[in-house]
């Protein structure tokens, strides 16, 4: 059974939704949940699904190699749910092609540093967009550049807002990303 950790800055219903989907296979199990902001909601999560989540400093991210040998002992996968910090070289590169992201658009569209959340909803409906989706990539040295491995489409009308495009976007995303990991997972163990 293959390990996955999973890094999250935010309210974790991604994490959540991964962590419950994997604990009802025999592909993989979320070992641990860390977290860059000792306030998020996905603590709380994390604590009723009975999965570890640890709050970590930029110092153990960036400068320290704290963080690289938590993954080195725990990790077979990383998946970054909400994660908003670009991941360190040193990172993606004890991990090719083993640091998965889910991101709120069509990539290469709305892609790339402060293109996140709401921001990425508000640029969606400034520029009319017909239709907007999500996008499941590798992560690379780049924001949002990694090869894609999966996208889906949904249609806007000009009734949506921002607000409606992330839900449209939240339901996507919880439909499809944890399916879409342990196809990944699996099409590397064959």
């Amino acid at each position: 059974m293959k390990r996955i950790i999973i890094f999250a800055s935010g309210s974790g219903s991604n994490a959540e939704n991964i962590i419950s989907y994997f604990n009802h296979t025999k592909t993989a199990k979320v070992t641990n949940v860390l977290c860059n902001n000792e306030h998020a909601k996905v603590f709380e999560r994390c604590k009723k699904l009975n999965t570890k989540c640890i709050h970590f400093t930029k110092n153990d991210f960036f400068t320290t190699d704290n963080i690289l040998n938590l993954l080195k002992e725990e990790a077979d996968f990383i998946v970054l749910a909400g994660f908003l910090w670009k991941i360190p070289e040193k990172i993606v590169t004890a991990f090719p092609n083993k640091i998965i992201n889910i991101h709120p658009a069509l990539l290469p569209k709305y892609g790339g540093k402060g293109m996140y959340g709401m921001h990425v909803h508000k640029a969606v409906k400034a520029n009319n967009e017909t239709e907007t989706g999500i996008t499941i990539h590798y992560v690379n040295e780049n924001y949002d550049e990694g090869a894609i491995i999966f996208q889906k489409e949904t249609a806007l009308t000009n009734q949506d807002t921002p607000t409606t495009i992330a839900a449209k976007i939240h339901l996507l995303e919880q439909r499809y990303f944890p399916k879409v990991l342990e196809e990944v997972i699996v099409s590397i163990n064959e």
